[in-house]
């Protein structure tokens, strides 16, 4: 009987493991199926013995994702760029320029938008999605039971890098925004306050997708990250850090230090999946209730940058 047991709850935990990725789709209200960007190769990548060797050998290196971004800056590489569009019903329409203009993949990929293609959320005590893609949240960074699967616990002081930074977000609210290739590639300051410098974390480049991240959660403070204190009236300190991913080794800024705007542009990702954690400090925020409805399920909420995410908690 309990080597039944143990053979049912392998076959769950697979199960689990392999399941589809489901996110709740904010603007039809529906819970839909991500199309994954490589779907075969993550599962064999992730889930085979020899995939996940792959992977601690080439992989997870930065030279291979530095040699897969160099393919992508190549000419040849926007051959690529009608299939993808096709293949992934990209809204052309909201390009800042023409597709015939892109040079590259890679220029195709950290595109800039019409600033009409991306309102922000305007009343002052809101705070803003950073980026298009599929949004975790997590009220008690210290005391969360479910992280993409249950049993695994967030390290706050290793994901921050920083001891004495990480004991001030004790006990603080968490946004995981989660950006797929087919996304809007730019990320943008989710609240207005006073920017500091960018620190950067040298570390691996696995990828953050939960087909990963299911099997290992420690893949997103073991992964390169760039991280930026604001210093927001509302808000208090908060803190936006960059995860790089396969194929993501450029993390490129564009903002000016000093005073920014919500909503303003903060950097850009070079070719590839990746994701924008954004941390509150304790009480600071009040998530929005379909952010935290679908966490409790362990499922994403997909919205789009400028969007309001949460209002400043009350007193």
């Amino acid at each position: 009987m309990r080597g039944n047991g143990l053979i049912l709850s392998i076959m769950s935990r697979s199960k689990t493991l392999n399941a589809p990725i489901e996110y709740y789709n904010r603007a039809t209200g529906q819970v839909e199926t991500e199309q994954v960007y490589g779907e075969g190769f993550l599962r064999w990548a992730y889930g085979n013995p020899i995939g996940r060797l792959s992977v601690a050998l080439a992989v997870k290196r930065l030279w291979f994702s530095r040699w897969y971004g160099w393919r992508m800056d190549q000419p040849k590489s926007r051959e690529r760029i009608e299939p993808f569009l096709e293949a992934y019903a990209v809204d052309v329409s909201e390009f800042e320029g023409s597709v015939a203009d892109y040079t590259s993949f890679n220029e195709f990929f950290y595109r800039r938008l019409k600033p009409e293609a991306r309102p922000i959320e305007a009343s002052p005590d809101s705070a803003v999605f950073p980026a298009d893609g599929r949004h975790l949240a997590i009220k008690n960074i210290d005391k969360a039971g479910q992280f993409y699967i249950k049993g695994q616990r967030f390290d706050r002081a290793r994901f921050i890098g920083d001891a004495k930074l990480a004991a001030d977000f004790e006990g603080g609210t968490l946004l995981i925004s989660r950006l797929c290739p087919v996304d809007y590639h730019r990320y943008h300051f989710p609240v207005s306050g006073t920017a500091g410098p960018v620190e950067t974390l040298p570390g691996t480049l696995r990828s953050v997708s939960p087909l990963a991240l299911r099997r290992q959660l420690s893949i997103l403070w073991e992964n390169r990250r760039a991280r930026t204190v604001v210093d927001s009236p509302e808000f208090g300190k908060v803190l936006v850090m960059e995860i790089g991913a396969t194929c993501v080794g450029g993390m490129h800024r564009t903002f000016q230090l000093g005073s920014v705007e919500k909503g303003g542009e903060k950097g850009y990702f070079s070719f590839g999946g990746s994701c924008v954690a954004t941390v509150y400090q304790r009480g600071a925020i009040e998530l929005d209730a379909d952010l935290l409805e679908q966490a409790a399920q362990g499922r994403e909420v997909y919205a789009k940058m400028g969007q309001r995410c949460g209002l400043v908690a009350a007193g």
